[in-house]
């Protein structure tokens, strides 16, 4: 393994100053900060950025709801930001707002240049938009009168604006994309914005706005502020010192263009298609990577506040600590597909990787050492043949992390360490110290598995420093050893022979109780769902003052809905039905069709694929994890190309509305419905 020093930048979006974020945001800052760490063990001489979007409509009116300035609400929200980044333990360089002063005074360049240059031109705008997304839509790109991006609702808007000739550049980035296969990552990201966006032809994009104020000026026509995109993208540049029209940064000249930029598949096409463009126009380098990241999902459902089942990351830190937490975002975000959180599965995961896996052999190894040695660990150089399996592993585990590395399979990465630990754990078992311990002439031999257990955690803990530091400063502590230097990982026997552990281990995770975790967990959803019911009647109250009224208007009573009876029938056809309990363990819209979603539903020891026409009602993340009614017995049939084997039951209101028909209760998965 060998040790580099080049420059080597990487950033996250900046978050959108909007409200406080769940773990679902904070999982990127981790993503990168393991990144970061571990460009640093090789050697790479790292810039690391992230930070805060805080321009734009959302903002102006959550301010507006507050009683507060914008950039006093800004200066919040980015405050909150900043402190859960903190508590991740994240080691970023550099944290960038777009309220900073020099970050303005750059954008307000930078348009004035593409606008002198004939990249932007002045016209007027009308169709509808989107204030979460930020984002216009003609009447044709909506989705059942929906916003395309998030499908809530959109308003219809008309005013004077400032576009960007998109098409200008469109063909030269195409071909970039085809001459850079690397440049987005994962590959089916790239070709969701080649088919979906580039080859039918990009529209010109909307880059000012003049119905709202809170944003950076354009400085030459007063009422128009910078379209959000084209100011947040930007930070990218102006946080390490891009000058337009003048001479940048020497930080500017030795990071960019940036190596990475880490950003969630949501926005995939604002970074892969509107940012290269405006470089283009820049005339700057295009980054080298793009890599659009999965989204981490609650197990039961989408989060909502009013639903009382959000999950920040100060609660889990709360409940878990921080290297838990990191541990878990981490290692359960799968490289292309979502991933999914809950509490159970973080308490099982705590449980037998932590708990177990790795602090059970700490611990063990520490004991033993100073049971039978007084802690000194000695390499007595008496090899048994299970020796060489043990060593194997442990050196083969650092270049395989290093390739994983490579290729952004973060989790994969996690996993090669695990190999080590778990084999750790085997080669105790299959060298039964205790039994050594018994017979005087076996001493030499004890003291060398012991010390082959020292130098293989030495070397786990090391490698999993980028991904759990506070756990591997706490390893090395009780081992009395520094970090083993990248170079080295691939090799075994440097833990200095006649050196001494601690006399006494510390426990690093503790085995928890789900009820007990469970009670807390109760508790702090309760409290979660009465904020957000005071904070809804709040805003309540609000919207009705504006509209000149604080009374409350009784709700008419909901349409009673008149049944057309069928034919009747009798219990023997009902029982020739099999109903069962099934658990989404995967959904994912079929491609083509504006109806259908394709699920995988575990029913007791077996998985169907069942293909349902609810995408009007449903995103694919909303329902995974989610417990679900299936007819089991219908004859399977395709839709689409796609084979469905099963039925899933739902309701049906009188506007056509359709709702998923969900146990009661918490059923498992194969539980009979009668």
């Amino acid at each position: 393994m060998q040790k580099r020093n080049d420059p080597y930048y990487l950033t996250t979006a900046i978050a959108y100053a909007s409200g406080k974020p769940h773990i679902g945001n904070t999982y990127e800052i981790v993503l990168a900060d393991s990144i970061a760490r571990f460009r640093r063990m090789q050697g790479y001489d790292v810039f690391f950025q992230t930070g805060t979007d805080e321009h734009g409509q959302k903002i102006e009116n959550k301010a507006l709801e507050a009683g507060v300035t914008p950039k006093e609400y800004v200066d919040t929200v980015a405050g909150e930001i900043r402190r859960i980044w903190d508590l991740m333990n994240t080691s970023y360089d550099k944290f960038i707002r777009t309220t900073d002063e020099d970050h303005e005074l750059q954008i307000q360049k930078m348009f004035r240049k593409m606008y002198e240059q004939g990249d932007i031109y002045k016209s007027s705008y009308e169709g509808w938009y989107c204030t979460p997304d930020e984002s216009f839509w003609t009447e044709s790109q909506l989705v059942d009168g929906k916003c395309p991006e998030c499908g809530r609702p959109v308003v219809k808007a008309s005013e004077e604006a400032y576009f960007f000739k998109m098409s200008k550049y469109a063909d030269r980035l195409i071909e970039h994309i085809n001459t850079h296969p690397e440049f987005i990552q994962p590959v089916s990201r790239k070709n969701e914005m080649m088919n979906n966006f580039l080859l039918p032809g990009l529209q010109d994009l909307c880059v000012s706005r003049s119905s709202f104020k809170w944003g950076i000026p354009v400085d030459f026509d007063e009422g128009h502020v910078v379209y959000v995109w084209l100011d947040a993208l930007s930070n990218y540049i102006t946080g390490i010192g891009y000058n337009c029209g003048g001479e940048s940064s020497e930080q500017y000249k030795k990071f960019w263009p940036a190596d990475l930029h880490l950003i969630g598949k949501d926005i995939i096409r604002f970074h892969t298609i509107y940012w290269p463009i405006f470089l283009m126009s820049l005339g700057e380098p295009l980054p080298k990577q793009i890599f659009g990241h999965p989204w981490l999902l609650q197990a039961d459902g989408k989060m909502s506040k009013s639903r009382g089942n959000v999950i920040y990351a100060d609660d889990l830190v709360e409940l878990f600590g921080v290297d838990a937490v990191r541990y878990f975002v981490l290692h359960e975000m799968p490289f292309e597909n979502d991933g999914v959180i809950s509490w159970e599965l973080m308490v099982e995961r705590m449980n037998s990787d932590l708990a177990n896996t790795m602090g059970n052999l700490v611990n063990r190894t520490i004991a033993m050492s100073n049971k039978y040695f007084g802690g000194e660990v000695c390499d007595k150089g008496v090899k048994e043949a299970v020796d060489d399996d043990l060593k194997a592993v442990v050196t083969a585990a650092g270049p395989a992390v290093e390739k994983k590395m490579e290729q952004l399979r973060v989790a994969d990465a996690i996993t090669e360490i695990f190999t080590i630990f778990k084999r750790c754990n085997k080669y105790i078992d299959e060298t039964e110290p205790w039994v050594l311990a018994k017979d005087p002439e076996k001493k030499d031999r004890l003291a060398t598995v012991l010390y082959n257990l020292v130098e293989g955690i030495t070397i786990g803990a090391s490698l999993l420093e980028p991904f759990m530091p506070e756990t591997t400063g706490k390893i090395l502590a009780q081992l009395q050893t520094g970090k083993r230097e990248y170079e080295q990982l691939d090799q075994f026997g440097l833990y200095p022979s006649g050196s001494h552990v601690t006399d006494k281990s510390e426990i690093l995770f503790a085995r928890m109780d789900l009820k007990e975790v469970m009670a807390k967990v109760e508790a702090l959803q309760a409290a979660q769902a009465a904020a957000a019911g005071t904070e809804a009647a709040a805003e309540t109250k609000a919207a009705d003052e504006a509209a000149g009224s604080t009374e409350g208007t009784e709700a008419e009573p909901a349409e009673e809905i008149h049944i057309e009876m069928k034919e009747e029938i009798n219990y023997d056809d009902f029982a020739r039905c099999q109903f069962a309990v099934g658990e989404v363990m995967a959904c994912e819209e079929v491609p083509k069709s504006k109806k259908l979603l394709c699920f995988q539903i575990k029913i007791g020891d077996q998985t169907r694929q069942i293909v349902s026409g609810i995408k009007k009602w449903y995103k694919p993340e909303e329902v995974i994890g989610k417990k679900v009614m299936v007819l089991l017995n219908l004859k399977p049939a395709k839709l689409a190309g796609l084979m469905s084997e099963g039925m899933l039951l739902s309701a049906e209101d009188a506007e056509g509305n359709v709702c998923l028909m969900t146990p009661e209760k918490d059923m498992p998965s194969g539980s009979g419905i009668c």
